[in-house]
């Protein structure tokens, strides 16, 4: 027993002792090609340093003549026309691919149509307003909620196309202005004759009701006035007036505080409904420097190195190969 005992230690050693060296042979192989890569650089300094140059400098020049800018405009679509913007902008975007400059200048009416990148639609989600606009919409989303995930009936393209606001972004390789880019879109997205026709008559509705409005408020206030004169005149005469109830004076109140309320809303209706694609608001020239845009004067010159000290690394690795196959 004693003799296999000490085998098991001999052998526990010569373990050891293998993997020790396996680990010293592997740093030192690392430590090798530390010392190897810094040969290679010392031998090549002056053509890495050129390299360098050659990349920062065409690295700014690409920033300089390959800038790239943002540009926003929030719209709301009114009459139900969401499906037909998206269709507009879309047709729009088809046309920018297929390099159509004839369709974007003379049909759309953008001047600088070369510099014109892609434009694309999204809805801004709002849904705390979709759910305000109607009792309907709340109890909608309620039952859609309690057969799948909420974040993912907000964000479904069904539901979000009926959100009030919608974000058109497109993109220039140089700085823009409105009467470029921003007033020539939103006219093309407006000239619907068939939208136009029921914006007509959507807005004469509206001054129709108003104008019945105002009657009715002017015939309450003849009421009410009538009402405070007969007041007055039975106090002056020191006679007792009994008042019934039921003439429902407080009604009559209610519902002339509801039919002013109701004007207003008919006013804002006349401010909001007066295009077909109504412009919230815009933002031009946002300078983008998302992922490499302005960032080639730092990028050349990395790629550049790189690639020589792989091509040296290559070279190294053949001529290795090739001497062990002749030897």
């Amino acid at each position: 027993m004693s003799s296999e005992s000490q085998n098991n230690i001999d052998n526990q050693e010569i373990d050891l002792s293998q993997i020790s060296k396996k680990i010293g042979g592997f740093f030192e192989g690392i430590s090798n090609k530390i010392f190897r890569g810094i040969l290679f650089l010392k031998r090549n300094i002056l053509i890495i340093g050129i390299l360098f140059i050659l990349g920062a400098g065409l690295g700014f020049y690409m920033d300089k003549n390959g800038k790239s800018y943002d540009h926003q405009i929030i719209v709301t679509p009114n009459f139900t026309s969401t499906d037909y913007l998206y269709s507009k902008i879309d047709l729009i975007n088809s046309k920018i691919s297929e390099g159509d400059t004839l369709f974007l200048k003379n049909i759309v009416g953008i001047k600088d149509c070369k510099h014109f990148h892609a434009i694309k639609i999204e809805p801004i989600t709002d849904i705390y307003r979709f759910i305000g606009t109607t009792p309907v919409n709340f109890e909608f989303i309620k039952l859609l909620a309690e057969n799948g995930d909420l974040k993912k009936i907000v964000d479904d393209k069904l539901t979000s196309r009926n959100y009030s606001f919608h974000n058109i972004s497109f993109s220039t390789s140089r700085t823009t202005t409105e009467d470029k880019t921003v007033k020539p879109i939103l006219n093309y997205l407006n000239n619907s004759e068939y939208y136009q026709k029921i914006q007509k008559e959507y807005l004469n509705n509206i001054r129709i009701k108003m104008k019945e409005n105002d009657s009715i408020i002017s015939q309450i206030n003849g009421v009410l006035n009538s009402f405070s004169k007969t007041l007055n005149g039975s106090q002056k005469s020191d006679k007792l007036v009994y008042y019934n109830e039921n003439t429902q004076l407080n009604d009559v109140i209610k519902t002339k505080n509801e039919l002013i309320k109701e004007q207003g809303e008919h006013r804002l209706e006349l401010v909001g409904n007066d295009r077909i694609i109504k412009e919230s608001s815009s933002t031009i020239n946002i300078r983008n420097t998302k992922e490499l845009n302005g960032k080639m004067k730092l990028v050349l010159p990395v790629l550049f190195i790189f690639l020589f000290i792989l091509l040296g690394y290559f070279k190294s690795f053949y001529k290795n190969q090739l001497a062990k196959s002749k030897a």
